[in-house]
């Protein structure tokens, strides 16, 4: 590998990866999926132009932190404080149904050789990739219908939020239960002993951000520190606690979500993540995958995944929001409302291939759950509204 080489990948992934990425976007798809089809297009699936190698790979590591970084800052603490037993009540069931689905789904393909095993493990973690909701197509979607501020449209809202909380808690206690020598006991100490840290210097963190801002606001010292506490939070995660780094980068976030400048800060990040980062991440989902080696069971299991995936969340979220109070097709509407899929199932799927938990063939059945759930959310979101215009009009 040598520096010219580097220099050519990379201009290569950016313009195809963003070219896929505006299409995508054209055709009323999320970005991320052009940009995930720019890798498959660029890798050993098909024309096999860019291999993935440790730079590449490190930067859609840096990539996957900033995202984590950038969902943090834009996370509405107050909102997420405030939200109530409601919102928490329908994010819980709509991680635990999708989670036990997942699992018994591997079980069923792949056989169960027993608790602790390595392939007991990557049954959880599928379940776990699972869990993840992307709020993004819903939330345009109930904008245009002009619904998303009513309760049900803050409820989704609320619960997709939450939903990722939950979501990055299952998930580094996974990852920490994972190793065979580990300790139960240990890794519920070290993941509660990282959040205490975390509520503490937080607090400080937060008090000091809150000086330099009002001092000097609006300027770019504040990205700069921020981007620091970031990778430092990240570093401290993974290395003193056996936390996943994008814990401690999403943590990072909302410490400084509340600042006067947060969206300042979340908007230089963007710039780093849009223009580099971020198409190097999700083109590298479609440089690890390989389509030639795709068997007919991974097509079935990847179709089930997907059928697994989407009835689980309208299962647990539409049945918790009818337990909640919710009645009639206002219970579906929040169902489908969660059963979106976006960046944080891929972050969770690259976390599982870097722990060694999952293989790369498995980014197929999760690249089609993001496209599928995407293209069917806005569907029957806006048909189920239709169908209350006319029992109106009726």
């Amino acid at each position: 590998m040598d520096i010219l080489s580097v220099l050519r990948d990379l201009a290569i992934i950016v313009i195809v990866a963003k070219a896929f990425g505006l299409l995508a976007r054209k055709l009323k798809a999320p970005q991320v999926v052009g940009e995930i089809v720019a890798g498959l297009l660029l890798g050993p699936s098909l024309l096999n132009i860019v291999k993935l190698n440790d730079f590449l790979d490190i930067c859609a590591g840096i990539g996957v932190v900033l995202l984590m970084f950038s969902a943090g800052l834009g996370t509405n603490l107050k909102q997420l404080m405030h939200t109530g037993v409601k919102a928490l009540l329908i994010a819980s069931a709509g991680v635990l149904v999708p989670l036990i689905g997942g699992t018994l789904l591997y079980i069923g393909f792949y056989g169960f050789d027993g608790f602790g095993t390595p392939k007991f493990f990557t049954a959880v973690f599928i379940g776990v990739i699972m869990t993840a909701t992307s709020v993004s197509i819903t939330v345009e979607t109930l904008k245009e219908l002009g619904k998303l501020k009513t309760e049900l449209g803050t409820t989704i809202l609320s619960a997709a939020i939450i939903d990722d909380v939950i979501g990055i808690l299952v998930l580094t206690f996974v990852i920490g239960f994972k190793n065979p020598d580990s300790n139960p006991g240990w890794v519920a100490l070290s993941t509660l002993a990282f959040f205490a840290l975390a509520l503490v210097l937080g607090f400080v963190i937060y008090k000091v951000f809150k000086i330099i801002d009002r001092r000097w606001p609006h300027t770019r010292r504040i990205p700069i520190l921020a981007l620091a506490l970031c990778f430092g939070l990240s570093y401290l995660a993974e290395k003193y606690f056996g936390i996943a780094d994008i814990t401690g980068a999403y943590v990072a976030g909302i410490i400084l979500s509340k600042l006067h400048d947060s969206d300042y800060i979340e908007e230089k990040m963007d710039i780093n993540s849009y223009m580099i980062f971020g198409p190097i991440f999700f083109a590298s989902i479609g440089l690890r995958t390989q389509i030639s080696g795709v068997t007919w069971e991974l097509v079935l299991f990847s179709l089930a995944f997907v059928a697994v995936a989407l009835v689980c969340k309208i299962i647990g979220c539409g049945a918790m929001s009818r337990l909640c109070g919710f009645r009639g097709k206002d219970t579906l509407k929040i169902g489908v409302g969660m059963m979106t899929r976006g960046e944080v199932a891929l972050i969770v799927a690259q976390r599982g291939l870097t722990e060694g938990m999952i293989d790369a063939s498995y980014f197929t059945a999760v690249i089609l759950l993001i496209i599928v759930s995407s293209i069917l959310t806005p569907i029957i979101l806006k048909l189920l509204y239709a169908r209350d215009g006319r029992a109106v009009s009726g």
